[in-house]
């Protein structure tokens, strides 16, 4: 390991300007930032520990909930008001790592984890998110867990996290502070970015920009899933995900919002998917046809090929146990 220099940040704003540097990074539990660093794929010459910060607090905001950005992931799964309101979050958080891992890993590292490409992990392979570039080994290499929509000639790597793609269904929105002092909060849809022609800009925030805080709206009510299709049962990430947050009333879909994981660069969401949904009556064709929606634009890369039809068995099976409908029944 190359050596660095390590700050211990009193509060957000001294942690954002200790962080501003091009090759400083925050750490709060390091369960992804430290496996890189061992492999010299992340060589920050400064980390600022964050780790102490006030910011471990879930406390309401108005009818929602505002959660500290170092939540631990296990407390937050285990929140008496996440697991009754934002259900689909608990199930999201409890499906992602071991027990051990979520109890070190933070809300807001969870968001900032990076992507979990073989390619990207090996330094003598070439990879444009390590070395812009240099190219991508992972297209015509071994690309099973890779990506089927949003993908570009220069990237074709997955976001690998469970929560995200939770907080995307629930319209979260991220609370940041910069080196300046300033604050901002917004969408966490804009928080990711898709790979076009510069898959190493990962996200919206600045330098130095630090994640202190995510606002969840009121609750939606409705049912709440989040199905977790992998190669085992625990300790791996998606192939795909869906989560789901559906409200039915009268026999009609009223709400639905539908988020997906394992499938992009980022949570993935498609309103055109929901708005096919919306006012209309469960069926199994109603479903059929979102996914083929969905699945419209979705590209194989030959060894992840299976993610499409996967998906598209996957999603009118989750869509079927959210609306309470039977295999071939009536809502």
């Amino acid at each position: 390991m190359r050596s660095f220099d390590y700050v211990r940040a009193a509060n957000p704003t001294e942690a954002a300007i200790a962080a501003k540097g091009a090759t400083a990074r925050f750490i709060a539990g390091g369960t992804n930032l430290l496996d890189l660093m061992k492999l010299q794929v992340e060589v920050p010459d400064t980390l600022v520990d964050i780790s102490r910060l006030p910011l471990k607090d879930v406390t309401a905001n108005g009818d929602g909930l505002k959660i500290g950005a170092l939540v631990t992931n296990s407390d937050l799964a285990a929140n008496a008001r996440i697991r009754k309101d934002y259900e689909v979050l608990a199930r999201a958080l409890l499906a992602g790592a071991s027990g051990q891992l979520r109890n070190k890993a933070s809300t807001g590292g969870n968001f900032l984890q990076r992507t979990r490409c073989g390619y990207f992990y090996e330094p003598s392979a070439r990879c444009n998110k390590r070395e812009p570039g240099s190219g991508c080994d992972a297209i015509g290499g071994f690309n099973r867990i890779h990506a089927i929509l949003g993908a570009s000639e220069h990237c074709i790597a997955t976001h690998p996290s469970d929560m995200a793609v939770a907080m995307r269904a629930l319209n979260a929105e991220v609370e940041t502070v910069k080196a300046d002092g300033s604050t901002r909060r917004f969408d966490v849809a804009e928080l990711h970015r898709l790979p076009g022609s510069t898959p190493e800009v990962e996200t919206s925030l600045e330098p130095g920009e630090l994640i202190t805080a995510v606002h969840l709206p009121a609750p939606l009510g409705g049912r709440q899933i989040y199905r977790k299709v992998r190669d085992r049962a625990s300790y791996a990430f998606a192939l795909i995900s869906v989560a789901a947050v559906v409200k039915v009333e009268s026999g009609r879909i009223k709400t639905a919002r539908l988020a997906f994981g394992g499938v992009a660069h980022v949570p993935w969401r498609d309103e055109a998917v929901e708005q096919t949904l919306i006012d209309e009556a469960p069926s199994e064709a109603l479903f059929e046809k979102a996914a083929d929606i969905l699945l419209s634009q979705a590209k194989g890369q030959g060894d992840n090929d299976f993610k499409i039809e996967l998906m598209r068995r996957t999603l009118p099976a989750v869509l079927a146990e959210v609306t309470g409908i039977a295999a071939g029944g009536a809502a």
